[in-house]
Parts: C-alpha cells; sequence; structure tokens
C-alpha cells in the first residue's frame, strides 16, 4: 500500500470518527458562530438609552426644556421621578437607575437674577466606560438648552450662562478608575472558569478511567452523588475567593465598604450554581474533551454578557436576555453593589433570588440526567 492510500485510510477513519462525535462537530461550529454574533452585534463600549432618575424641586419651562435636551443626548432615559433626594440614592444603589439629575428648587430664580445656579448629575460609576459618554454629552446640552431659553425679556440673562454650572459627581467610583470595576468583577470570571470546568469532569473521568460501575454499585442516590462530587470544590473556590479579594484590596487598593458576610453568603451561592452546572455538563458529556469543550462554551458568553467586559445596558434586548440567564451576571452586581455601594440585603435581593432559582433548575436536570446514565 503506497504512502497516499495509508494518508487517505487514516483521513477516512478520521472524518468518520469525527461524524460519530457529534457533540465535538456541534461545538466546532458553534464557537466561531458564538464569537462572531458576539462580537458583531452584542458587544457596545459606547452604551445609549440609560435609565436615569430626575429629582426636580423647580417646575418651570426652563428646567422642563433642560430635562428634555439631557433625554435628547440619547445616552440617558429618564424613567424614575423621585420625590426625594434620598430615595433617587436607592434607586442607584440598587442598579435601577444609573444616573440622577437634581435641579433645585430655586434653580430659575437664580438664573433670572444672574446668580450663580446649579444642576447636579450623580453617575454610578463603579462601571465608569458606561458612564463616560453620557457624562460628557450632559453639560453641552444643558448650555444649549439654556442658550434657547433665554430670548425675549430674558435675553438680557443670557450672560448668565456662564453662571450655570453643571456639577458632575462620579458615585462610588470618583476616579473613574477601571480597577475597582474589573478586578471584583474577576471574582466571577475565574470562579466561572475553574470551577465549571474542574466539576465538568467529574463524572466524564470516571467513565473514561473505568470506575463507573464501582460508583453505580454502591449504595447511594443521585443526589448524594452530586452532593459528594461537588463538595470539595466548595472549598477550593472558597479560597480562591479569600486569595482574589485579599489582592484586590492590598494590591488594587479596591474599597470594600459593605458587608463581607453578606459577599460571603452570595459567593458560597454562586459557587454552588457553577459547580452544578458543571456536574451537569459531566453528565451529557462522554469524554473529558467533550466536558471542556462544553465548559468554554459557557464561559465566553459568561465573559461576554454579564458586564464584565463591556457595559450590560450597551447590549441589545437580546443579548440582555441571554446575559440575565447566566450566573455571573447577578453575582456581579452583588459583587459591585456590596463592595463598592456598601449595598445590603435588600438591594440584592433579586440577584440572590436569580442564582438561587438558576440551582434549583441546574440541579433538577444534573439529577434527571444523572439517572439516564444509569441505564
Amino acid at each position: 500500500m503506497g504512502f497516499l492510500a495509508r494518508v487517505l485510510a487514516m483521513t477516512i477513519k478520521e472524518a468518520r470518527q469525527l461524524r460519530r462525535d457529534r457533540l465535538t462537530f456541534a461545538m466546532m461550529l458553534g464557537i466561531p458562530i458564538m464569537q462572531l454574533m458576539l462580537f458583531g452585534f452584542a458587544i457596545n463600549s459606547d452604551p445609549r438609552d440609560l435609565p436615569a432618575a430626575i429629582v426636580a424641586a423647580d417646575q418651570s419651562t426652563v428646567t422642563r426644556a433642560i430635562a428634555a435636551a439631557i433625554a435628547n443626548t440619547g445616552y440617558v432615559r429618564f424613567v424614575r421621578e423621585p420625590a426625594s433626594e434620598a430615595e433617587a440614592t436607592r434607586l442607584m444603589e440598587r442598579g435601577e437607575v444609573q444616573f440622577v439629575v437634581t435641579i433645585p428648587a430655586d434653580f430659575t430664580r437664580r438664573l433670572v437674577r444672574g446668580e450663580r445656579a446649579q444642576i447636579v448629575v450623580d453617575a454610578d460609576a463603579t462601571d465608569p466606560l458606561s458612564a463616560s459618554g453620557a457624562l460628557g454629552a450632559i453639560p453641552p446640552a444643558v448650555q444649549t438648552a439654556l442658550a434657547r431659553e433665554l430670548v425675549g425679556p430674558l435675553a438680557a440673562r443670557a450672560a448668565a450662562l456662564r453662571d450655570v454650572e453643571v456639577v458632575l459627581q462620579r458615585r462610588y467610583n470618583p476616579e473613574g478608575l477601571t480597577r475597582y470595576n474589573i478586578v471584583p468583577g474577576l471574582l466571577a470570571i475565574i470562579l466561572t472558569m475553574t470551577l465549571v470546568m474542574m466539576t465538568a469532569l467529574a463524572v466524564t473521568r470516571e467513565h473514561e478511567r473505568g470506575t463507573m460501575e464501582t460508583l453505580l454499585s454502591m449504595p447511594v442516590r443521585p443526589i448524594e452523588v452530586m452532593i459528594g462530587k461537588i463538595a470539595p470544590y466548595v472549598l477550593v473556590g472558597s479560597i480562591q475567593v479569600a486569595v482574589i479579594l485579599v489582592a484586590a484590596r492590598l494590591v488594587f487598593e479596591v474599597p470594600m465598604v459593605g458587608s463581607l458576610a453578606l459577599l460571603a453568603a452570595a459567593t458560597v451561592l454562586f459557587i454552588t450554581v457553577n459547580l452544578a452546572i458543571g456536574f451537569t455538563f459531566s453528565t451529557v458529556a462522554r469524554n473529558q474533551l467533550q466536558a471542556v469543550q462544553m465548559s468554554f462554551f459557557f464561559l465566553m458568553p459568561s465573559i461576554l454578557l454579564s458586564g464584565f467586559m463591556f457595559p450590560f445596558r450597551g447590549m441589545p434586548g437580546w443579548a440582555q436576555t441571554l446575559g440575565e440567564a447566566l450566573p455571573a451576571t447577578h453575582f456581579l452586581r452583588i459583587v459591585r453593589t456590596v463592595l463598592l455601594k456598601g449595598g445590603e440585603a435588600a438591594s440584592v435581593t433579586h440577584e440572590i433570588g436569580a442564582l438561587a432559582l438558576t440551582l434549583a433548575i441546574v440541579t433538577t436536570v444534573a439529577i434527571s440526567r444523572y439517572r439516564v446514565t444509569l441505564d
């Protein structure tokens, strides 16, 4: 048999083997398509229509024109009108709004009298990239609106425009340091990357080592197998978290103004969710290669759609819907709310509930799939 004939035989053999391994073949096609879709459509570093609140104690024609001009920039969309600054602060702490525009009660009176007047714009700068565009567009919009309104009897006050000050306050990250956003976010990404992949190998490793029969002969139920498989990794994940938090504080000087006990409880829940997801992958994959491929397929959206690298609200609606289904999205919000904003349990109730629901769903699927492997 000649050289070409032997090469052709090996090629045919490998092609047939690849055809039988449908999951690997699907991953080879699916990962590039997913990358193309996410990078081409979902990623946007200049988000628009960000939710904002306005506290307008002065309800005059001028202040309404200012609010309309700010909204017309396209960067913000007023969704709430809180009655007080304290209520607006709570909305920002919970992440319901990213900006709060405050117009004091004496704004128009000061403007007409030619006195110094202020408009205060508070921005949630935990993600400085998403806030920068709006903060750059708001002051010119205010000046444009005032120039349009100061006509007729008020034309003589046009010179007062230089006395109108737009005060920009970057809350929770006054210096706009990206490490305040990235380093806490690494908690979610590192835990997702390591824990999902490690437990994804749990059952497939038993098959490849030939110890699955021994495991099946033991008088343990699927839920007991699952808990036993993931329990050691809870400790591993906890150690990872401790190392990252110590480095974040001592090396990167990330502020930690919230309750570490609350963060610890949420972290244990997040760790358990990731371990359960990895165990589910291990019940689907036929070998360790497939388990690693499935983990990578899960990790990429967790990085790109969770708000870790790119502003979450800058993504299109369908991408935000997918992002809401990822545990990393909710844990990122918990970490940033607790560490940077000093948020309490009430501020992250929704995110904790989402993680708990995910855990319940994934556990149910994992147990069901494990029963299938018993046949």
